[in-house]
C-alpha cells in the first residue's frame, strides 16, 4: 500500500493477490483477487483452491459448473473473471458486450481512511474527484465527517463503517449525517446483528456491505438495507455479482459496486458492475505502490473502459 489504510478494526499496509491466467486455442484469459479478509482468506489459501479444481479446468470447466465446484470467495472470482476474460478473446466481443450491457466512463469515489478529523480533511481536500467515499469507526464520527465535509463543501459523500457502531449510535447519528448532506451510510452494524434495521426508518439510506455477500443472502438484505454493495471477491465472481445485481434491480433495490483493493485487472470486471449502479468504488489500484500495465484510467475519478489488452 502507498501508505497504511485503516478501517474500522483494520490496517492493510500490504495485499496478496491471486491471479489465474488461462488459455485456450490460442487465446488467454485473466482474472485477479484479493479475497474477503474478513472471512479469513488468504493468498495461500485461495491458490490452494484453485489448484484443487486444476484438472477439471483443463477439462473445460465452464462458469456454471465452476459455480458447483467452489464456494463464492476471491478463488473463484479470479477463475471467473478468467474465463469471461477468455471468452470475450475468443470471441472478438468484449465482456459487457457478451453481458447485454452498455458501457460508459463513470465516476468512481475516490476513499479517506480512517485519522483525526484534520488528517482526514486534509486527505478530502486535496482529492480531485466530487465523488468522496470516508471510513469511519466509532471514535469520533461525527466529528470526523463534519471536518470532512467542510473541506468538500462541493463534494457527493458517503461513509461506510464496516460494521463498527451499534445500533444506538446509528440512531443517534444518522439525524447529524443528514444534516451534513451525506448521501449514504455503508454498513453501520455488524453482520449478523443487524435486525434491528428491519423495523428502522433512516433518515439516510443504508447499504449493505458484509451483510450481503452474495445473492443467498439478498432477501434478508433487502429487508435491512436499501441498497448493495456488490464486490466480486464477495460474490466469487462476475457471474454471481450479475445475478445478484439482477435481483437487485427487479425489487427496486440501489446498487453500489466496491472492491477488497487490487489491482487495475480487478477492477476491470468491475467496471461491467458499474454500469447498474448508483455509486461506484473502483479506486482500489490507486492505493498500491504500483499497478500492472495496461493500466485503467481513473483520472479526476472518472473510471474509462479497460484496454482489452487488460481485460474483457
Amino acid at each position: 500500500m502507498r501508505v497504511p489504510f485503516r478501517i474500522t478494526g483494520y490496517t492493510f499496509t500490504e495485499v496478496k493477490l491471486l491471479q489465474v491466467t488461462i488459455s485456450d486455442a490460442g487465446a488467454t484469459g485473466q482474472g485477479e483477487a484479493t479475497g474477503v479478509y474478513y472471512l479469513n482468506e488468504t493468498g495461500e489459501g485461495m491458490l490452494a483452491q484453485v489448484e484443487s479444481i486444476r484438472s477439471e479446468l483443463e477439462g473445460g470447466l465452464d462458469r456454471e459448473q465452476l459455480r458447483t465446484l467452489l464456494p463464492a470467495g476471491g478463488a473463484r472470482n479470479a477463475i471467473d473473471c478468467a474465463l469471461w476474460d477468455l471468452e470475450a478473446k475468443q470471441s472478438g466481443r468484449r465482456v459487457w458486450e457478451m453481458a447485454g450491457i452498455t458501457p460508459a466512463r463513470t465516476l468512481t469515489v475516490n476513499t479517506v481512511g480512517i485519522g483525526t478529523p484534520a488528517e482526514m480533511a486534509a486527505v478530502a481536500g486535496a482529492l480531485d474527484t466530487s465523488k468522496i467515499k470516508v471510513k469511519l469507526d466509532g471514535e469520533q464520527p461525527l466529528e470526523c465527517i463534519a471536518a470532512v465535509r467542510e473541506a468538500r463543501p462541493d463534494a457527493e459523500i458517503v461513509v461506510d463503517i464496516n460494521q463498527g457502531w451499534t445500533f444506538a449510535q446509528l440512531v443517534e447519528l444518522a439525524p447529524r449525517f443528514a444534516e451534513l448532506d451525506i448521501a449514504m451510510i455503508e454498513q453501520p452494524l455488524p453482520r449478523g446483528a443487524d435486525e434491528a434495521l428491519e423495523d428502522y426508518q433512516s433518515p439516510v439510506m443504508l447499504c449493505a456491505d458484509e451483510s450481503c455477500l452474495d445473492s443467498s443472502e439478498f432477501e434478508q438484505a433487502a429487508r435491512r438495507y436499501q441498497m448493495i454493495n456488490i464486490k466480486l471477491d464477495k460474490t466469487g465472481g462476475l457471474t454471481e455479482a450479475l445475478t445478484l445485481a439482477a435481483m437487485a434491480r427487479e425489487r427496486g433495490v440501489e446498487l453500489m459496486v466496491g472492491n477488497m483493493v487490487g489491482t487495475s485487472l480487478a477492477m476491470a470486471p468491475g467496471f461491467v458492475v458499474a454500469q447498474l449502479c448508483r455509486f461506484v468504488d473502483l479506486d482500489g489500484a490507486l492505493v498500491l505502490t504500483r499497478d500492472r500495465e495496461p493500466a485503467m484510467d481513473f483520472s479526476g475519478g472518472v473510471v474509462s473502459p479497460p484496454d482489452r489488452a487488460l481485460w474483457g
